[in-house]
C-alpha cells in the first residue's frame, strides 16, 4: 500500500526568510526592487509594491512585474534548494502570483547550480570581449526561456543587428526628451555606491559612447574617449513571450531570471536593454521582426566580460509584508 505524503499548508517563518533573502537578487529596472512578499497560512503571496514602480519609464507597470517574475522564479529556486519547492498560481490583483508547497523532493541539478548562481549573477554594463560563444550555447539558453514559458529570438545578420540596433537608440533618444523620465532617471542614479537601491557609479559602467553598438541607458558613469564595443559577432536576442497581458509579463520575469542564472551558470555575462520596449512603437516593430506572433518584453546580449560592480538591495525586511 502506497504512503500518502503529507504536504504543509505553507513554510515555516525561516524557510520564508532565507528564500526571499534569494528573491530580492533578481534584477530590475533602474534597481528599484518592486516586489513584495507575504506569508499566509496557504503559502506565499507575491505583489507589486506600486510605490516603486516608475511611472516615467514603465507607465503601464509591466516592467514592474517582469521584475516580480524574476523575483517569483528566484524564490521558487530558493525553496526547491532546501528540499520543499513551490508549484504556483497566477493570482487575482493585487497578488501577482501564489505559490504553495508541493511534495518534498531533492533539488535537480539544474536547480542546485542556477540557485548557486541567484546572488553572483549581475548585470553587466561593461565592455565585451571579442570572443565567440562555444556550438550549442544559444540553445541552452533558449531551452531554459522555454521552460518558464518564454521564447529567444536570436538576432542574425549584420542588416537585423543593425536595425535592432538603430531602433535601440532611437528609443533611447526619445526616452530621454521627456523631463519627468530623466528626472527619474537621475533619482535612482547615485554616487553613493552603499546606497541599498538604484544603480551606483560603479554599477554603471562608464558613459555611454556615441560608437556602441547597442546604446546603455546613461546612468552617470564617467566618460570615456573612445569606443569600446569591439564585438564583431555579438549574441543578441529578444526575450518574449505568446501573450501581452498580466500574467504573461510575469512568466516573462520567470523566463528572463531562468536564462539569466543558465548564462551565468556558462560564465556568461549578461546586459539588458529595455527602452526598446518603453517606446510602443519601437516595441511593435519588435514584434513584426518576431513574425508578429511573440510579444517582446526585453531585449539581451551574451558574451564575455569583466565581473563589474553590483548593485546592492534592501533589507529582507523592508520587502516581506506583514
Amino acid at each position: 500500500m502506497a504512503m500518502s505524503l503529507t504536504v504543509p499548508d505553507t513554510w515555516e517563518p525561516e524557510a520564508f526568510t532565507a528564500a526571499v533573502g534569494d528573491a530580492v537578487w533578481a534584477p530590475s529596472i533602474h534597481n528599484s526592487q518592486p516586489w513584495q512578499f507575504r506569508r499566509t497560512g496557504k503559502g506565499i503571496e507575491v505583489t507589486v509594491d506600486e510605490a516603486r514602480r516608475l511611472p516615467a519609464c514603465d507607465q503601464d507597470g509591466r516592467m514592474a512585474r517582469i521584475s516580480c517574475g524574476a523575483a517569483t522564479f528566484n524564490l521558487r529556486l530558493a525553496l526547491a534548494a532546501t528540499g520543499l519547492p513551490a508549484r504556483y498560481r497566477f493570482g487575482r490583483d493585487p497578488v501577482l502570483v501564489h505559490l504553495s508547497p508541493a511534495p518534498a523532493r531533492p533539488p535537480t541539478p539544474v536547480e542546485r547550480r542556477q540557485h548557486w548562481q541567484i546572488r553572483r549573477r549581475h548585470t553587466n554594463r561593461g565592455p565585451f570581449a571579442d570572443r565567440a560563444l562555444e556550438a550549442g550555447v544559444p540553445e541552452l539558453l533558449a531551452e531554459a526561456a522555454r521552460r518558464e514559458g518564454g521564447w529567444l529570438h536570436f538576432v542574425a545578420g549584420e542588416h537585423a543587428l543593425a536595425s535592432l540596433a538603430e531602433w535601440i537608440h532611437d528609443a533611447d533618444a526619445q526616452l530621454r526628451t521627456s523631463p519627468a523620465y530623466m528626472a527619474e532617471l537621475q533619482a535612482w542614479s547615485t554616487a553613493a555606491d552603499t546606497s541599498v537601491e538604484g544603480v551606483g557609479l560603479y554599477a554603471a559602467g562608464a558613459a555611454p559612447h556615441p560608437d556602441e553598438l547597442l546604446t546603455r541607458r546613461d546612468f552617470g558613469g564617467a566618460r570615456h574617449d573612445s569606443t569600446r564595443d569591439v564585438v564583431r559577432q555579438p549574441v543578441v536576442a529578444i526575450l518574449s513571450v505568446l501573450g501581452d497581458g498580466r500574467n504573461d509579463d510575469v512568466s516573462a520575469g520567470m523566463a528572463l531570471q531562468g536564462v539569466l542564472l543558465t548564462a551565468a551558470d556558462l560564465g556568461l555575462a549578461t546586459a539588458m536593454y529595455s527602452q526598446p520596449v518603453e517606446v510602443p512603437a519601437t516595441r511593435e516593430r519588435l514584434r513584426r521582426t518576431m513574425s508578429g506572433i511573440h510579444q517582446p518584453h526585453l531585449v539581451l546580449r551574451f558574451g564575455f566580460a569583466p565581473t563589474t560592480c553590483y548593485t546592492n538591495r534592501r533589507p529582507v525586511g523592508d520587502v516581506i509584508v506583514a
